[in-house]
């Protein structure tokens, strides 16, 4: 039995004895979710559907600050190894949560946390689910999930925030070590759920293209840095199932890698909306004349100057040089509609690339 249907059998229980009537499950807007556009192209393409969001609220804790957001119950795909799996909205599910958790310093969005989120209702636990790295083409890289709820009213949503499992390097070693715990009030309502924007996009949905991305005063975006902004000298730029691979080099490895060299950073981000792209293996081989000099890992890595991307040590680039880059596992991200196509996702892998040095 899921932990969901297992604490609604159990309200369902106490109510018969005690609030006989007062508990519901509210319903959705599945009914009205238009279906997923048929011919989708193979990489990032426009949606059926846009739905807005609205801030619940912001908490800190230690190093991390955390934001709350939320909308209608959303389809989204799971992303476990190569399985691809649509999860379908649930007749109870009541709202999508979403979270992001941030640098209180940077305000640097901070993936591969590990997040779970626990709803209370005057102190009695209403909703736990698993709460998923997820991509959209709005929002970019956040956690979230479908969660029912026990009818209007005010909830407190607990959510607690794993240590970083990425490598950090520069000013972010030895920080993002420690879980930490917050909790963020939410006033529930069917009415002001309703306001939020929900607009569908007709004929160009199933089209090339990705959705403006969407801003949200007191919520950092998710931005890759521009090729312009990346530290050290930018070699050139791939693209691979509409992920872009900006190859940029360093004189030297950021503080925190114990080794000597010249620094290769692989800054991975979506096709038209620059959103980062975490959470995936990545090799690289460099080769010259034919030999390869660099053949191996490209570590999963947060810096505040060159932000999340793979990276690895190698013996100097040369004019004429090529890095042949392979996604090793796709990135271990839900997916939300428009997305599930490309990095990977449902129709395949991601091809090699290769960048030439100048």
């Amino acid at each position: 039995m899921k932990r969901r249907e297992l604490l609604r059998t159990g309200a369902a229980l106490s109510g018969a004895l005690t609030l006989a009537g007062c508990s519901r499950l509210m319903e959705t807007r599945a009914a009205g979710v238009p279906p997923v556009p048929e011919d989708r192209p193979d990489g990032v393409y426009l949606p059926s559907h846009v739905e807005g969001m609205e801030m619940v609220g912001t908490a800190s804790s230690g190093d991390y600050v955390v934001g709350l957001m939320y909308s209608y119950p959303h389809r989204f795909w799971n992303v476990n190894g190569e399985n691809v799996s649509l999860t379908e909205i649930d007749t109870d599910d009541a709202v999508h949560l979403m979270a992001s958790v941030w640098d209180a310093d940077t305000e640097a969005i901070l993936p591969d946390t590990g997040l779970s989120a626990e709803i209370y209702r005057n102190g009695s636990l209403v909703s736990q689910e698993a709460i998923y790295p997820m991509l959209s083409q709005p929002m970019g890289f956040h956690y979230g999930a479908n969660f029912g709820l026990d009818g209007e009213g005010t909830y407190a949503v607990r959510l607690s925030v794993g240590a970083v499992s990425t490598r950090r390097t520069g000013a972010f070693e030895g920080r993002f070590a420690d879980p930490a715990t917050v909790e963020i009030p939410f006033e529930y309502s069917e009415a002001a759920k309703e306001e939020i924007e929900f607009r569908t996009l007709d004929d160009r949905a199933g089209t090339p293209g990705a959705v403006d991305p969407m801003g949200m005063e007191g919520l950092p975006d998710s931005f890759a840095p521009p090729e312009s902004a990346l530290p050290g000298r930018v070699l050139g730029a791939a693209t691979s199932d509409d992920a872009r691979l900006v190859v940029t080099a360093l004189d030297g490895p950021p503080t925190g890698i114990d080794a000597e060299g010249t620094y290769l950073a692989v800054s991975a981000r979506t096709r038209y909306n620059r959103m980062v792209i975490p959470a995936m293996g990545l090799s690289g081989r460099l080769e010259r004349d034919g030999e390869a000099v660099y053949d191996g890992e490209f570590a999963r890595t947060l810096d505040p100057d060159l932000g999340y991307h793979y990276g690895a040590v190698v013996d100097g680039v040369e004019s004429g040089d090529t890095l042949t880059l392979s996604t090793t596992v796709q990135p271990q991200t839900a997916r939300h509609e428009g997305y599930e196509t490309a990095f990977g996702g449902v129709t395949g892998g991601m091809p090699d690339v290769t960048v030439e040095a100048p």
